[in-house]
């Protein structure tokens, strides 16, 4: 355990998950000083208000070069965290760094580069692996209990309003599909139950009847083979309709070893609520008109959900997680900037064997990505 100094936090993005991870911040003791930024002054100021910030500013430069910050939370819209993550590594800072690394595979080496350059913590936001049945998995496969893992199947389904509120925010859509937005949770949490396996080669397939209006595919399906010779199919529709009972994400995985298999049905179709009370979409985008949805499946927004006013679930987990491994020096699940970096190019060499209808040799290079899906 190291010396317990206060953490000087700067949080660049103060949306929703932003907002979430500097609440949780200003009740945690380790956490001494706090910073904000957001380009929209009204989000800036009413969270600033709502903790009691020590500082707000709309220029995340100003922020960061604060000597009171230590560690940085990034949590912009995806495609701007390259800049602010840049800048809080040039302070030295550790970061916590929302998926994904970045949306452009170069910059996304470039960061890691510079982390590993600098020697800082840096880790993803990849709010799954806090969630206690995955834990139980990792711990079940890690100890042996099915044997050698040679076969893994995931399938993710979303809602599509949240490609929706993602590709809206921006005219650079080219690179925000279905794998590297939301697909990128399920297959880190593949991998990290993989743990050891390495791919090398994935042929993927993609459409886009329902979401090409919008700039984004509806569905991408891929399999994996491993350097141990191993399979992983990834698969994920993030065009279901908007009556979706799921508020955002529904995870199948089965994982079949040479001694047993473990079957997680993450769905949560175990909790259903159908009411006459029209319910708000679980990730409705600004201006954007849902339609009613009268049936909800509970506990199916990925950060958790209110009572009394505060956030259960595992984002609370993750994120006090990450402020007890920057005040004590505890190890935690968190992905490191490596794996941020690994699974960005995994999920655009879906993208990219999807349009060349052909398998695709791993890793990718990073230029070659952006040449072809640009």
């Amino acid at each position: 355990m190291r010396d317990r100094s206060e953490i000087g936090l700067a949080v660049v993005g103060c949306g929703t998950i932003g907002r979430i991870r500097a609440v949780l911040a200003r009740a945690y003791p380790g956490v001494g000083w706090i910073g904000l930024c957001d380009v929209k002054p009204d989000i800036g100021e009413r969270l600033a208000e709502d903790i009691q910030a020590d500082f707000l500013t709309n220029d995340y430069r100003e922020l960061l070069r604060r000597p009171e910050v230590t560690s940085t939370i990034v949590a912009t819209d995806e495609n701007f965290h390259f800049d602010p993550t840049m800048n809080a590594i040039e302070m030295g800072h550790s970061l916590f760094i929302e998926k994904p690394l970045a949306t452009d595979a170069r910059q996304s080496a470039q960061i890691l580069s510079a982390v590993e350059e600098a020697g800082l913590d840096a880790v993803i936001g990849y709010t799954q692996r806090f969630r206690r049945r995955f834990l139980a998995v990792k711990e079940r496969l890690a100890t042996g209990q099915i044997g050698e893992v040679h076969t893994v199947v995931t399938r993710a389904f979303m809602n599509r309003m949240v490609p929706i509120a993602t590709v809206r925010r921006t005219q650079d859509r080219t690179t925000l599909t279905p794998m590297v937005v939301s697909g990128t949770h399920s297959l880190d949490m593949s991998l990290w139950l993989m743990e050891g396996k390495t791919p090398v080669s994935v042929y993927a397939q993609s459409t886009d009847k329902v979401l090409s209006e919008w700039g984004t595919h509806d569905s991408t399906l891929g399999v994996f083979t491993m350097d141990d010779g191993s399979i992983f199919s990834m698969n994920i529709s993030w065009a279901l309709p908007e009556v979706w009972p799921g508020a955002v994400y529904g995870i199948e995985i089965g994982i079949v070893g040479s001694q047993g298999v473990i079957d997680i049905e993450d769905t949560h179709r175990d909790l259903v609520m159908a009411t006459n009370v029209a319910q708000g979409a679980g990730y409705a985008p600004e201006g954007y008109e849902a339609p009613e949805r009268h049936v909800d499946f509970l506990t199916s927004y990925p950060p958790g959900d209110l009572h009394g006013g505060q956030l259960w679930g595992p984002m609370r987990e993750e994120t006090n997680a990450w402020y007890q491994r920057l005040y004590t020096g505890q190890d935690t699940p968190h992905a490191t900037a490596a794996e941020g970096h690994r699974n960005l190019l995994l999920t655009m060499a879906m993208d990219l064997s999807a349009k060349r209808s052909e398998p695709v040799s791993l890793p990718p290079d990073p230029s070659e990505l952006m040449n072809e899906l640009t």
